[in-house]
């Protein structure tokens, strides 16, 4: 029973690449919001050919690497710290894209790689950890080539910057969620080094329901975090949501 109601929470009409895969095993491997919903609305902005080869930064539990190569047809190179290479080459390996996507052990101020190696760096609920250092977009944009695209959705707070927190975000506010920046910050942010060009800054429509809505499925099985919940649901999407940037390389 809580597997058909977990599996029709979480199937949604605008997202229907991400409804064809077992929602318990996204849950069971969750690390933020719902990362194939995120991957397929970045897709909605974002084109990818196939063929292309993709760096996954912070890719978690691979879960949004095995869903690009499946769904876009791409070679997916899947970064990531926290999680080992061998419990993502498991995951891997089951969804019998052992040949398409190579999970890799890295620190994403420290990257692997040769410059121009990738036609693309995609990043999911990962960005925000380590890209708001003035710095580190000259690290990552040296490994696509010309011309390619960077793009992520990460947690974010759609407030001018300087701007005061509502009381009831204020009150409920932890210091590890500063790096949650909306569109205007992330836009200036990767403008003013004069690397890329930010082809897409907004926030995913309706993405503060489709994260709302994916922590109540997880309350099904005893996944869900209250704060975040809380936090939500006080908001009313009024602030709160998921930020996606597009960016293309000069």
């Amino acid at each position: 029973m809580v597997e058909t109601e977990l599996q029709r929470a979480l199937t949604v009409d605008k997202y229907p690449r991400s409804a064809k895969y077992d929602q318990r095993w996204v849950v069971d491997n969750l690390m933020g919001p719902h990362p194939l919903w995120s991957v397929e609305a970045l897709m909605q902005v974002m084109s990818l050919k196939p063929g292309m080869r993709i760096l996954d930064l912070g890719c978690g539990t691979a879960l949004s690497s095995i869903f690009l190569a499946h769904e876009y047809d791409v070679e997916v190179y899947a970064a990531d710290l926290w999680v080992k290479p061998t419990e993502n080459w498991e995951r891997i390996q089951a969804a019998g894209l052992g040949g398409r996507v190579h999970p890799i052990h890295a620190n994403a101020r420290d990257l692997p790689f040769a410059a121009g190696f990738f036609d693309a760096v995609v990043s999911i609920g990962a960005y925000h950890y380590f890209g708001t250092d003035a710095a580190y977009l000259a690290h990552c944009s040296g490994f696509v080539k010309p011309g390619g695209s960077i793009g992520i959705v990460v947690p974010g707070l759609d407030l001018e910057p300087g701007a005061t927190l509502p009381s009831y975000l204020a009150d409920r506010w932890v210091p590890e969620l500063g790096t949650f920046f909306g569109p205007t910050w992330w836009r200036h942010h990767w403008e003013r080094p004069g690397l890329v060009t930010v082809q897409v800054a907004d926030m995913v429509p309706g993405g503060w329901e489709d994260w709302l809505r994916w922590l109540e499925a997880c309350n099904l099985v005893g996944r869900g975090y209250e704060p975040d919940e809380t936090m939500l649901r006080a908001d009313g999407g009024r602030l709160l949501g998921l930020t996606r940037v597009v960016a293309q390389v000069r």
